[in-house]
């Protein structure tokens, strides 16, 4: 390459780095909730068919984050806004697994990254801080750098596509981009009006220690199942989950019922245009109120069944994200000063969010990824991490015929998890079960 080239590129280069990326309308919310024993961190693991090489793991990430410059970032605070800055110090580096995953993340240590890249025997896992994407996101980052890991250990047909992007490509500006706002423009806004939902109560670990337990089922089966009810398998497992809840509301014996529901985030790239590695999911709230009466189990799914076909749509979702984007298009509410939203937003969310389910379920869906990489790979796992407050957390994904459901809860109980994985087996659903305890 000529110089006159090189300086063409050294330009080009320049103007396409940004400085600074302004959070996207979910993130604001995850650095507010930010406490000693809370961070939003998730994780996403692929286990491969080899022992893990730890250096060329490090070399393949080196790589591969510059490639995804909202990843390659620290957050900062401003006096009105937080906000993501381009990270060059050093790492982040790969580390020998923990115990217990999903560790809070302080925004000022491991030279201000966000996410952390573990290995354990065949297994890769990475965590990241939600501000920076959303489970979407994070699998593309993982994907890649699998890709680029494989590559160094010289399985060179691994092509590019899906989730696997092209470290030669420079990122596209809808990658990065915010893309709640470019869909929020619907003439109403919805109100939100959730009723006060029954929380499950549980004896909590010391501080930090995350109870993972893990279902391996057979995903062939699982979709049999749920069209025995008419159902889809993230319906059927839904209903199995809201009848978990259902059997330990009954089990503690209280005087006054709550409504049981799960928090469920709904991908909106399969509703709205967009190639965004950032969050771009809203909340719906699927579930069943014991006060109008027992509920059989195929009531259950009929009732879930019947949510998801009416809330899962374009026109509902477009309210919903236009509500959410209100006010942060208020001009009065962006020059209030940060620790005044932070109170705020913290205070809606202890009264009132957090109030509204009594669990949370996340179904990433069949994962694909490219041919060549099929056969170097066993499954994958999602953890939605620490819970805000004392209950469970279930993730769902797939990989082949291999469906795992992942449960993370900080209490002793797993009552929840018991109901859930019997009720499986009860329908004829064989489940291994895994578990860091």
């Amino acid at each position: 390459m000529g110089e006159k080239e090189s300086a063409k590129k050294t330009a080009r280069e320049k103007a396409q780095r940004r400085d600074w990326y302004e959070l996207d309308l979910s993130a604001i919310v995850y650095p507010t909730l930010q406490r000693r024993d809370f961070s939003s961190v998730y994780r996403l693991s692929v286990l491969l068919k080899e022992e893990i090489d730890p250096q060329v793991l490090q070399r393949a990430l080196d790589l591969t984050l510059p490639r995804f410059p909202t990843y390659k970032a620290a957050i900062r605070k401003g006096l009105f806004w937080r906000y993501l800055e381009p990270n060059d110090r050093p790492g982040p580096f790969v580390q020998e697994d923990v115990k217990n995953p999903c560790q809070p993340m302080y925004f000022k240590e491991n030279n201000r990254y966000l996410v952390r890249v573990y290995y354990f025997r065949n297994r890769i896992s990475l965590e990241a801080h939600h501000s920076l994407g959303d489970g979407t996101g994070g699998m593309c980052v993982l994907q890649t750098l699998t890709a680029v890991y494989l590559r160094l250990l010289g399985h060179t047909e691994i092509e590019n596509g899906g989730f696997v992007l092209d470290l030669a490509e420079e990122p596209d500006q809808e990658e990065l981009e915010d893309a709640y706002m470019r869909y929020a423009n619907a003439k109403v806004r919805p109100p939100r009006l959730e009723e006060k939902a029954y929380r499950v109560r549980g004896t909590p670990e010391p501080f930090y220690t995350l109870n993972i337990i893990d279902g391996i089922l057979p995903a062939s089966r699982v979709a049999e199942v749920a069209k025995r009810y008419q159902a889809t398998v993230t319906e059927y497992l839904d209903a199995v989950l809201l009848y978990a809840l259902l059997e330990k509301q009954k089990k503690e014996g209280a005087r006054r019922l709550r409504p049981v529901k799960i928090a469920m985030p709904v991908n909106l790239r399969r509703f709205f245009p967009s190639i965004t590695l950032r969050n771009f999911i809203t909340m719906i709230y699927p579930g069943v109120d014991p006060r109008l009466g027992e509920y059989t189990f195929e009531e259950i799914v009929c009732q879930v069944h019947n949510y998801m076909r009416y809330h899962l749509n374009e026109k509902l979702l477009r309210g919903d994200i236009t509500t959410n984007a209100a006010t942060q298009r208020n001009p009065l509410i962006r020059v209030v000063p940060l620790f005044v939203k932070d109170f705020v937003v913290r205070l809606f969310y202890t009264k009132v969010q957090d109030r509204n389910s009594s669990a949370g379920l996340t179904n990433m869906g069949a994962i694909q990824v490219p041919e060549g990489m099929k056969p170097y790979i066993e499954r994958f796992d999602i953890y939605m991490g620490q819970p805000f407050s004392r209950r469970t957390n279930c993730a769902v994904i797939s990989f082949g015929d291999t469906l795992t459901v992942n449960f993370a809860s900080s209490i002793v109980e797993t009552d929840v998890e018991r109901y859930f994985f019997r009720k499986l087996v009860q329908d004829g659903i064989p489940v291994r079960i895994e578990s860091n305890r």
